[in-house]
């Protein structure tokens, strides 16, 4: 097969149920989290694995606040676009809502409210994407947890093939959980597009995933130990993932999850690019440091 472009969904929909009533009014993926929004760090993971164009996917109430705070993504060296989930009705319904934007290529998926963080995980994650966008198939992200039956579980063969996925398992198979990090080829979008909804009235991305098990189409790619994956589905998540980011950037001194500074160092824009989107940003922390950025020699 030819290799195919590697486009990406940040699906940020849902109600926020669980984090009212800060949510009454606003989608949890803009809230703060430390010093940034939330999408932040689900964008700048896509950026990470090379992927440029990009598809928001939110609430109607929500979408004119992503565009207001991402614009068309140019600034970063992004075509940003957005379209809008009417119901929370499952993840796989990002790609029925996403079926012409992704067009013949293949795409990765990430959820709105996840957050990765570690050494060496942009190489990762962009050779995994690139094995999709070439040798086709599906790739899932796989994270050892010490509570597998609180997640859905891989059961991986050594050679990285998924034998089984499970939700939530009584007797897990494994300590494997699977991530919000998807990617596909094309043949997502049809797979999607047959699906039935489950008892709770979803399109499950865990049939979604089935569907390439079945077909031995389906990896694993596991997430090593040092990782960091974390979820802010709770107020207790969210400000656990807030004192995470806090202390890696107290101590370190470099971001976790700065777009502005991801599009500089992957080479979408140069260092006066980084100078002229920090200009407006002159009065926070947060525009020093892209100038410190922006002053480090290439």
């Amino acid at each position: 097969m030819l290799p195919l472009t590697m486009k990406g969904i940040l699906l940020a929909g849902g109600s926020g149920t669980r984090l009212a009533p800060m949510t009454s009014v606003v989608s949890k993926q803009l809230l703060p989290l430390y010093d940034k929004p939330l999408v932040y760090y689900p964008l700048s993971t896509l950026m990470l694995a090379g992927i440029r164009d990009i598809l928001v996917i939110s609430t109607p109430r929500d979408l004119p606040l992503f565009e207001a705070l991402l614009g068309d993504g140019s600034g970063w060296g992004l075509s940003l676009r957005y379209a809008a989930q009417p119901q929370p009705e499952g993840l796989a319904q990002a790609f029925t809502i996403g079926r012409d934007f992704v067009g013949r290529d293949a795409v990765t998926l990430i959820l709105g409210d996840n957050l990765f963080h570690g050494a060496g995980f942009g190489g990762q994650l962009r050779a995994a994407t690139q094995r999709v966008a070439t040798a086709g198939g599906a790739t899932i992200f796989g994270y050892r947890v010490r509570d597998p039956e609180r997640y859905g579980v891989a059961e991986v063969a050594a050679d990285g093939s998924v034998r089984s996925i499970e939700e939530k398992p009584r007797a897990p198979k494994s300590a494997i959980a699977v991530t919000g990090l998807y990617a596909y080829d094309n043949r997502v979008l049809d797979i999607a597009q047959s699906l039935k909804k489950s008892a709770r009235g979803e399109y499950e991305i865990t049939d979604v995933n089935a569907a390439y098990l079945a077909q031995g189409a389906l990896r694993l790619e596991a997430l090593a130990r040092g990782m960091a994956w974390l979820d802010t589905g709770t107020v207790t998540a969210l400000q656990e993932a807030a004192r995470f980011v806090e202390a890696i950037e107290t101590r370190q001194g470099m971001k976790i999850g700065c777009p502005e500074e991801v599009a500089y160092r992957m080479g979408f824009i140069d260092a006066a690019q980084l100078e002229r989107l920090a200009a407006p940003l002159a009065s926070s922390e947060y525009g020093a440091y892209l100038r410190r950025v922006a002053a480090e020699p290439a």
